[in-house]
């Protein structure tokens, strides 16, 4: 940063800066937890030496710190799971609902809400983008950004299909229904990032947008469907106050999803030289949220499970996500379990 030039080109330097700014938090961080844990051995080793010397107060004091101390060393833990090439940036999260009808409609919405209180937990921003609303009830599928640190490799450990069961809220005889939604999930990268897409791969559509957004927005083509062929990939963005304004997002979110896969192609390319077979990867079944006859929220890749759903739903997501990455880090192999009917 001190180098002569640094600052002529704004937007790279804005990046250096940024990325400094992160890695000295993170050091201030580690310092001050090995400072706090010098003082409270130097008082343990005062306690020992004259019992007197620690009363009530000063016990509850260091009972105190000591959970300060926990919380920073369990932030510095989760921190060394993300060492992937955009873990650390934010993310573009997609919902899209799948077998079930009205019910999975309904569920991918309530994706939708619990991935929202989550990040809200979390200190992450989310922008939502694009909603497609339901034919009855729910949401055919959004699309969001998550802005904040580490944004895309904690929510990577989300990607995958979520099944629900449940008795129907929309069925006259209220019977049990399962129902499925798929979580996609894509590095939400800068401009800097080389991602070669031609002008003539694209198929750009307008529309008039759906939602709320002023009578501008219902009364003009400004909603932007952007069509990669080569991929078949599909964006689109309609949330943006002009049509120039959505296009430019639509091609960021289709720049996303172009990482995303050049990222799953490395993985598959990986498992195939390890000789592995992947049992599940992007699109497959990762967990189970069963509301009847009991309740049961169980993730297939870790067996990790809790009877808790509501507060899952509600966006205490933190121990299913920490399992997979420690999964992810340790490389060990999927558990397989059994699927709760």
């Amino acid at each position: 940063m001190g180098a002569d030039g640094f600052w002529d080109d704004a937007r790279a330097a804005a990046g250096v800066s940024a990325e400094h700014a992160r890695l000295r938090d993170r050091l201030a961080e580690y310092r001050g937890l090995a400072a706090g844990l010098d003082d409270i051995e130097g008082l343990a080793e005062l306690g020992r030496e004259d019992p007197d010397l620690i009363d009530g107060d000063a016990l509850a004091d260091l009972g105190a710190t000591l959970d300060e101390l926990g919380a920073t060393l369990a932030r510095l833990e989760e921190a060394r799971l993300f060492s992937g090439e955009h873990d650390a940036g934010d993310a573009v999260v997609s919902i899209h609902a799948g077998e079930g009808g009205t019910d999975a409609q309904d569920w991918a919405e309530m994706l939708l809400r619990m991935y929202g209180r989550w990040a809200e937990r979390r200190g992450l921003a989310v922008e939502l983008k694009e909603v497609q609303e339901g034919t009855e009830a729910g949401i055919k599928s959004a699309t969001a950004t998550v802005h904040g640190e580490n944004a895309y490799g904690l929510l990577s450990a989300e990607r995958g299909v979520h099944r629900l069961v449940r008795l129907s809220p929309f069925d006259a005889a209220n019977r049990r229904q399962t129902s499925f939604a798929a979580v996609e999930v894509a590095p939400l990268v800068s401009d800097e990032v080389d991602v070669e897409i031609n002008d003539k791969d694209l198929k750009i559509d307008t529309y008039r947008a759906s939602g709320a957004g002023g009578q501008h927005v219902n009364k003009t083509d400004s909603a932007v469907r952007i069509t990669h062929l080569p991929t078949k990939i599909v964006v689109q963005c309609q949330n943006e106050r002009s049509q120039t304004q959505n296009r430019a997002t639509a091609m960021s979110l289709l720049r996303a999803r172009l990482v995303q896969l050049e990222l799953e192609r490395r993985e598959d390319e990986a498992a195939r030289l390890r000789g592995e077979t992947k049992s599940i990867g992007f699109g497959s079944q990762i967990r189970s949220y069963v509301i009847h006859p009991y309740t049961l929220v169980k993730d297939l890749r870790t067996g990790h499970e809790t009877g808790n759903a509501d507060a899952v739903l509600d966006g205490a997501l933190d121990p299913f996500v920490r399992e997979e990455l420690e999964r992810r880090a340790r490389g060990d192999a999927l558990v397989g379990s059994q699927d709760p009917d």
